[in-house]
């Protein structure tokens, strides 16, 4: 009998928001639809985006996963997290997702950014908490 003590608690596991990150443009692609059709391939290709589109943050490390087909991963590690963005619009404010960018001291930019990301004030306290040591899930 084996145990796997190697198991990380998901503390956040979001994907980005469609119609509260972009707004204007959900509303567009949806007369679109109606006028062209056109816009039933433009809300498709976005929404494969969006739910191909994974942050995951664990008590240990910050992932992002991209592709639905493919797939892209890249990993930081909340001891070598050397910076945190967010950034958001006014209307990103009012209806809560940002963009978020994570920088680790390995790197010279920004290893992780995503955007849309639901409470994006919440995951920047999630990896605060991680790289010192304090856990708090949510």
């Amino acid at each position: 009998m084996t145990t796997n003590d190697n198991v990380e608690d998901i503390l956040y596991e979001e994907h980005p928001a469609m119609f509260r990150n972009r707004p204007v443009y959900f509303v567009l692609c949806c007369l679109l639809i109606a006028a062209f059709g056109i816009g039933l391939v433009m809300l498709l290709i976005w929404y494969f985006q969006s739910i191909g589109t994974t942050l995951i943050i664990t008590e240990e490390r910050t992932t992002l996963r991209r592709g639905v087909f493919s797939k892209y991963t890249n990993e930081v590690t909340h001891d070598n997290v050397r910076n945190v963005q967010i950034a958001q619009t006014f209307l990103q404010r009012i209806l809560g997702v940002g963009n978020v960018g994570i920088s680790s001291a390995g790197q010279a930019g920004v290893e992780i950014f995503v955007r849309g990301i639901p409470d994006p004030e919440r995951v920047r306290e999630i990896i605060h908490n991680g790289s010192r040591g304090e856990y708090e899930p949510a």
